[in-house]
């Protein structure tokens, strides 16, 4: 079963003042299980389908070679041998090496929406909302983005932050991307596990607006 929930946001500029709030009205999930449960379904989705799941070798019946029989069947005082590519023998196949093998998890698109909105509900007392944080700096500059975030009382190094955008400015994202622990996403690529490892989130205005717009 799920809920109508409404969520009130303080809108915070850049010196960390409050100037006006935002509205939006989230469809959860009405019990803290069910709540937990399409958190973990769409998770492991996520993490199964990163999957690659490349390694692969060869059993003897794929490697090249090996048809004929090296020798004959007694008489030579050798054990005796049909292939040269038997798994005993230098080039020969790998017993119960590992296979190529394919990770990908089904989910459906409600399913995973819902999980998504459980933690943006979860995470509502760690959210900063801000008016165009996209249009803070006109050139990359790693330092005034680190001084933009002790504005808002964020540390780049004691926790992990989430920006949401709603298209991301490349001076932004080059001024971000030599912060190891601050993540730059759209909002159109919002995904579980980005949203699970953030200690705090900062949205603009207008990505919270495609949010509640597009995960209603």
């Amino acid at each position: 079963m799920v809920k109508y929930t409404e969520i009130f946001y303080p809108i915070i500029d850049s010196k960390n003042n409050e100037e006006g709030t935002h509205q939006i009205t989230l469809k959860i999930s009405d019990s803290t299980k069910q709540a937990l449960y399409s958190v973990h379904k769409a998770l492991t989705n996520q993490l199964n389908n990163k999957r690659q799941g490349n390694a692969h070798t060869k059993t003897r019946s794929k490697v090249r070679g090996g048809g004929r029989k090296p020798w004959k069947q007694k008489g030579t005082g050798r054990a005796r041998a049909g292939s040269t590519r038997s798994p005993l023998w230098k080039g020969g196949g790998v017993i119960f090496g590992p296979l190529s093998k394919k990770y990908t998890k089904k989910i459906n698109i409600k399913e995973k929406r819902l999980a998504l909105r459980n933690l943006i509900y979860n995470k509502r007392d760690k959210t900063i909302i801000t008016n165009n944080f996209n249009k803070i700096i006109n050139k990359p500059s790693t330092k005034i983005i680190i001084k933009e975030l002790n504005l808002l009382g964020l540390s780049s190094q004691n926790e992990y932050i989430l920006i949401i955008v709603s298209k991301k400015d490349h001076n932004l994202y080059l001024s971000l991307r030599n912060l190891k622990n601050v993540e730059l996403i759209e909002s159109k690529q919002l995904n579980i596990l980005s949203l699970i490892r953030a200690n705090k989130l900062i949205i603009d205005t207008q990505a919270l607006k495609d949010i509640n717009k597009t995960y209603d």
